[in-house]
């Protein structure tokens, strides 16, 4: 596979033979594609605005769908403000650290975390099998690894999944905002990961599950863009432009 020249979309996966061609890095989205994570963001998501929209008596109820459409693979407060908005609803900002029980973009956001990592912490991380045997594999090729995540709870999951020690690069919503970073769909926390590696955008994968995170790979000058599909669909994360979609990483060994 030529970097420069990804396969059709429309074609099968790569063999493993072809997938790592060209390639010096792998760029990889945390929950949902490293762990569970995603699950337990979902739940705490739908509890957060559960309770919100009880509270407030809004009509509309929250719905599953909601998270892939306005939440998933965004930094916390843009799915904050992105479901609010598909409910007509604005609320003021309030500070970055708000506390959790005021009625702000925040505030709610701040209660989300907290919801999330109780969850965390009462169930534990198991990582993806298939995907902690494909990092492996790319390290033992020489690959480059870091990870990309717009969650500020990324390093807290790497080691609680026991995954640390494979990533001394990682870009998550606390780096991204230190360095004044956009979020996903934007393509520069990808980017600035590719930097802090040392390594050509031309020259890494990105690996994501989410739609705002393929479209951030597809955005960049990017080797190519391996999509998960946990849930999203075969079909988005190709529309969205990834390179080609797999169940599991395991299927590219």
């Amino acid at each position: 596979m030529n970097p420069t020249e990804p396969p059709a979309v429309s074609g099968p996966a790569p063999s493993s033979s072809t997938a790592w061609t060209g390639a010096a890095a792998l760029l990889f989205d945390l929950d949902g594609v490293l762990t569970p994570t995603a699950l337990v963001h979902e739940r705490a998501w739908q509890e957060l605005f559960d309770g919100y929209l009880a509270e407030t008596g809004h009509a509309e109820n929250y719905r599953s769908s909601d998270y892939f459409d306005y939440i998933d693979g965004k930094p916390r407060f843009d799915g904050v403000r992105d479901f609010l908005a598909s409910r007509g609803i604005t609320l003021p900002e309030g500070p970055l650290d708000d506390d959790p029980a005021h009625t702000t973009v925040h505030g709610l956001g701040n209660r989300k975390n907290l919801i999330f990592n109780h969850i965390v912490e009462t169930n534990g991380v198991e990582p993806y099998a298939g995907s902690v045997r494909f990092v492996q594999a790319a390290l033992a090729r020489g690959l480059k690894l870091a990870v990309v995540s717009s969650s500020r709870n990324a390093p807290a999951v790497l080691a609680a999944a026991g995954l640390a020690r494979y990533f001394p690069v990682v870009v998550d919503g606390q780096v991204a905002a230190r360095a004044g970073l956009p979020g996903k769909p934007d393509p520069a926390t990808f980017t600035y990961a590719a930097a802090l590696l040392g390594v050509a955008t031309e020259d890494c994968i990105v690996v994501e599950d989410a739609v705002s995170g393929v479209q951030a790979g597809r955005a960049g000058n990017f080797h190519s863009v391996i999509g998960v599909d946990r849930g999203a669909g075969r079909a988005t994360l190709l529309d969205a432009g990834a390179t080609f979609v797999v169940g599991d990483l395991d299927e590219l060994l």
